[in-house]
């Protein structure tokens, strides 16, 4: 990677890539990559487990090397370190460093997991996601939660559901809780927008989703009974442990703040990303921390919620996949009416120029479900026009709509946000049997979409 990075000045540039140029089956690496995290955990588990991260590093030279051959080496090169330095690196320092530090912070105390408690835990989260964003929550409030049923036979609906609030839709009120939102303030949207604007929104979700899990889960509880002995032992007192983390999580929300509200200069630039001064310390100091966590924090508290780096290093390879091959389905739809995917923007616009805030949520929250969020909040943040000014005033409906869409329906699927697959992963460490990606996205299916059809006729 260093040696790529010094090389790209000599490299031929091509910042912004003409997706219209495409053809859709330039998509197929991506499709193959989402098809394997979807087909190959169902039917051959074991197989996947040992060599997933083969599998999609094969899809990602499927993508490169034609595309190299066909357009030069230095615009592949060129796609590739944009993609790396403008997102990848970003992306998986915030969320390893929230990963590594809310790692270390252990609730002493055995809660049992009744409905009540759980239903708790998934408010608290949801209001945490906002805080200090979907990742932070999640790895701070997953071990305790399933540690507190892990009496229970039934318990991947738990999990789900966590998914559902803390995971995804609880983080759509500051740019802090999830990094479409946070893309868009640094477009310039203000740091209350979302809170001011999808408020109701969100209120209609999280509500909706905690009666209905109460309903379920004591459904469960019931049938279930006293089935065995909880074999967490209880204790006298309930609090935390490793609380310097919590500092060091705090600093995590600084830097992030700080990246968005300091107008820096440009440190360097890399195929065509600008790095800024701003960004550089954010990703430095997010890397700083996460090192302090490790070396100075208690281990006695990442011991007892046996942390390890499997749940993060399968994020970090198969979003290094995603993000490769994202490039030109990216590319595509940026190319608008032009490109092979015309009828998905023409379709967001009526006849009379205006857009259609309800056509914006669906198209914006489907392509999230299976795309990053991120870029595709980008997407039809420009494609409504780009001026941040215009959208929170004359099209406020139109940028709700895209951040409802974009933070909502990444709980979707284990893909659509970061923390989904995060959480997969930790619950399945701790032999929680989790549905399938197609399992998964039956629940979404089930609970999320009918939910999403009344916020569209109450509100876009």
């Amino acid at each position: 990677m260093p040696l790529l990075l010094l090389l790209a000045p000599t490299l031929a540039q091509a910042a912004d890539f003409d997706g219209s140029k495409l053809a859709a089956w330039w998509g197929i690496p991506f499709a193959g990559v989402l098809l394997s995290i979807a087909i190959l955990p169902l039917v051959s588990p074991h197989f996947w487990h040992h060599h997933y991260g083969k599998i999609v590093a094969a899809w990602a030279l499927v993508f490169f090397v034609p595309f190299a051959a066909m357009f030069g080496i230095g615009v592949a090169l060129d796609g590739f370190l944009h993609a790396l330095v403008a997102e990848y690196i970003p992306f998986i320092l915030l969320v390893g460093s929230l990963y590594v530090i809310a790692g270390g912070i252990f609730l002493r105390g055995n809660l049992h997991g009744s409905p009540a408690l759980n239903t708790g835990i998934l408010a608290v989260g949801s209001v945490l996601a906002s805080i200090m964003g979907t990742t932070g929550a999640s790895m701070l409030l997953i071990r305790p939660l399933i540690r507190a049923n892990d009496n229970r036979k039934s318990t991947a609906h738990v999990v789900v559901f966590f998914v559902f609030t803390v995971s995804n839709v609880g983080g759509s009120l500051t740019p802090l809780g999830d990094p479409p939102l946070f893309l868009g303030f640094l477009k310039g949207v203000d740091f209350f927008w979302t809170m001011q604007h999808i408020f109701p929104e969100t209120l209609f979700i999280v509500g909706s989703l905690l009666v209905i899990f109460y309903f379920l889960d004591s459904w469960h509880y019931r049938k279930e009974g006293v089935t065995r002995v909880d074999p967490t032992p209880d204790s006298p007192t309930i609090g935390f442990e490793g609380k310097i983390n919590f500092l060091l999580l705090a600093g995590v929300v600084g830097l992030v703040l700080l990246s968005g509200l300091w107008n820096s200069g440009i440190a360097f630039s890399v195929a065509g990303a600008d790095v800024t001064w701003a960004s550089l310390v954010r990703d430095i100091g997010l890397l700083v921390l996460a090192i302090v966590s490790m070396q100075f924090a208690p281990m006695a508290p990442r011991e007892q919620n046996q942390f390890n780096w499997a749940p993060i290093a399968e994020v970090a390879k198969l979003f290094a996949a995603i993000f490769l091959t994202i490039i030109p389905v990216i590319a595509m739809l940026r190319a608008g009416v032009d490109g092979p995917f015309g009828a998905i923007v023409s379709a967001v616009t009526g006849s009379d120029g205006q857009p259609i805030p309800a056509m914006y949520f669906w198209a914006t929250g489907v392509l999230s479900s299976f795309l990053d969020n991120a870029p595709t909040y980008l997407v039809f943040f420009n494609t409504a026009g780009g001026e941040a000014q215009a959208l929170m005033t004359t099209y406020a409906s139109t940028l709700a709509a895209i951040s409802a869409g974009a933070v909502f329906m990444g709980a979707n699927t284990y893909i659509g946000n970061a923390p989904n697959l995060m959480v997969k992963a930790i619950a399945e460490d701790r032999g929680v049997k989790m549905p399938s990606f197609f399992g998964y996205m039956g629940w979404s299916v089930l609970f999320l979409v009918p939910l999403f059809i009344v916020m569209t006729w109450i509100w876009f």
